[in-house]
């Protein structure tokens, strides 16, 4: 069953983190293959809320684009440098692919055999060059275990092709030749007594006993091919390591995470025919060329909590949006084709969850439920927010009999716990809960935090300001306002970068403008700051 992704906004609040995992509990009893995602760090409130319900957070990621490791490439598609250059054939003619990685024990890439290297081998003048182990050679020639002193043969190949007194008179053998000869005993025994590395006997013929004898005496490998001597020959050059052949020159490779995107520009330019995969840590994972690609699958995936490209994850557009679930005003995601898209007019996405939990007849696990109200309390501010529905407190009030919690207290904890600003930085602090949103051609910034010591951030305005300056420059922004809520006294003060001073001025009617300023019953940006500001831009 095909994986799908759930999260929610960037700069992720309680609403959104908790929403992704609840709304992926509900799938998975649906019995589809959901996971949660976070596409940022969890702010110090939802922190409280998943360590209160023992639940555990979501996996962070914040790019959506296909990489490689997504793509069906041919994984372990490699090569040991001590395998043979027969194994390295072998694979790759039974995978119809031309070149093959080869990598260590550790499986670091250090080169490439192809077939035609292996041609290049078999008709190269160096055939004689003999660089394997003993059990490769068994492998290579069918062979049979005679006599095995040495588990590594590296030597010079000889092949007994001529009458045995000539090859007797002018053959000065050493201990480091590798005999290939039929039932020539005169030869065999000569090679015997010269102490040669390897001895193999073609044709399965016997050897005389006085000769093996003398072989154990002398340390003399042998070993019986199963084939005559002309195939042996003509084969045995497949027995050396793949590491004599290798090239390892001009080898492209790519990582697991480069973006597929990426990779086809390149291929294309390149037009190299394969391209040997690796992980962050250099080891091989295979190989991919670029007809692997043609076929690939985008990652599926729900949204939660926005429905915005520029709110979500990197690479949303390369991806297949199978649902959205949310309560903000309708953004600029498209698909291809028709989906799910639950939009209403709550005060959180998890109140929505609820209703499909409800309407799908499935029970709510306790910790389940606890997160879900976190998340409607959050967005709700406890219900003191304007776009608190009736909706919202019906499912709180559900929620918490089977949390087995009390919604005021816990809630005032939560919020308590979440508003503490000690030992964060004002870059933090402003992308709390930062969103940005186009206007009029224009993007614009607006981020809200709460907090129970206001002076926390009053006494600094002026760092506030200049951090956001910096920003507008940096991030082409028109503007970026700081809207700091204060629920005990039902408002929020807003700090606003440079560009913003007569917008906030004139959007919410206020006689006088300064950093720092209180509005009375600004609670929620959604609602009353988001819609204000973008009519007056609009109009304006």
């Amino acid at each position: 069953m095909e994986k799908m992704l759930v999260f929610g906004h960037i700069n992720p609040d309680t609403d959104s983190v908790t929403a992704s995992i609840t709304l992926a509990n509900l799938k998975r009893k649906m019995g589809l293959n959901a996971e949660e995602r976070v596409l940022g760090d969890i702010n110090k409130e939802t922190k409280f809320v998943l360590d209160y319900f023992n639940v555990k957070e979501p996996v962070f990621f914040n790019d959506v684009k296909i990489k490689i490791k997504d793509i069906d490439y041919s994984k372990r598609f490699t090569v040991l440098d001590t395998d043979s250059i027969k194994d390295a054939f072998v694979k790759m003619n039974n995978n119809d692919v031309g070149k093959i990685p080869v990598i260590d024990n550790n499986k670091k890439m250090l080169g490439i055999v192809s077939m035609k290297d292996i041609a290049k081998e078999q008709l190269s003048s160096n055939y004689e060059k003999v660089n394997c182990s003993y059990d490769k050679i068994l492998d290579v020639i069918d062979g049979t275990e005679i006599l095995r002193f040495d588990n590594e043969i590296v030597g010079n190949l000889l092949v007994a092709g001529y009458k045995s007194t000539t090859f007797i008179e002018e053959m000065n053998l050493t201990n480091n030749d590798i005999l290939i000869v039929g039932d020539r005993h005169s030869i065999i025994e000569y090679a015997v007594k010269s102490g040669v590395k390897l001895i193999v006997v073609t044709g399965e013929h016997n050897i005389k006993d006085e000769h093996l004898e003398l072989a154990r005496k002398n340390k003399v490998n042998i070993i019986m091919s199963a084939y005559n001597t002309l195939y042996t020959s003509r084969v045995f050059n497949l027995c050396n390591y793949t590491k004599t052949i290798m090239n390892t020159n001009s080898i492209l490779c790519v990582n697991e995470n480069d973006n597929l995107s990426d990779f086809i520009e390149m291929a294309n330019k390149k037009k190299y025919s394969y391209y040997p995969v690796l992980d962050n840590k250099g080891r091989c994972l295979g190989i991919i060329r670029l007809s692997d690609v043609v076929s690939n699958k985008k990652k599926k995936v729900i949204l939660v909590d926005h429905n915005s490209c520029e709110q979500s994850a990197i690479g949303l557009e390369e991806t297949e949006i199978l649902e959205v679930i949310d309560h903000h005003n309708i953004g600029n995601v498209a698909t291809n084709m028709p989906i799910n898209f639950r939009n209403m007019p709550v005060g959180s996405t998890n109140t929505i969850i609820y209703t499909m939990f409800r309407d799908n007849n499935i029970e709510i696990p306790s910790d389940i439920a606890g997160i879900m109200l976190s998340g409607i309390i959050s967005d709700t501010l406890l219900f003191k927010s304007p776009t608190t529905t009736n909706m919202d407190i019906d499912a709180a009030i559900v929620l918490s009999h089977i949390a087995k919690v009390n919604y005021n207290e816990y809630g005032m904890a939560m919020l308590k716990a979440g508003s503490t600003l000690k030992g964060r930085t004002k870059e933090e602090i402003l992308y709390t809960d930062y969103k940005s949103y186009p206007v009029s051609s224009k993007k614009i910034g607006l981020s809200q935090i709460f907090t129970m010591n206001i002076d926390e951030v009053l006494e600094e305005v002026e760092d506030y300001v200049n951090l956001m300056n910096d920003i507008c420059k940096k991030g082409n922004y028109y503007f970026i306002c700081l809207f700091v809520t204060d629920i005990i006294n039902n408002g929020s003060y807003v700090i606003y970068s440079d560009n913003a001073k007569d917008i906030i001025k004139e959007s919410f009617n206020l006689s006088s403008i300064y950093q720092g300023i209180f509005i009375k019953d600004i609670l929620s940006r959604k609602k009353q700051v988001v819609p204000i500001i973008m009519d007056y831009m609009e109009n304006n």
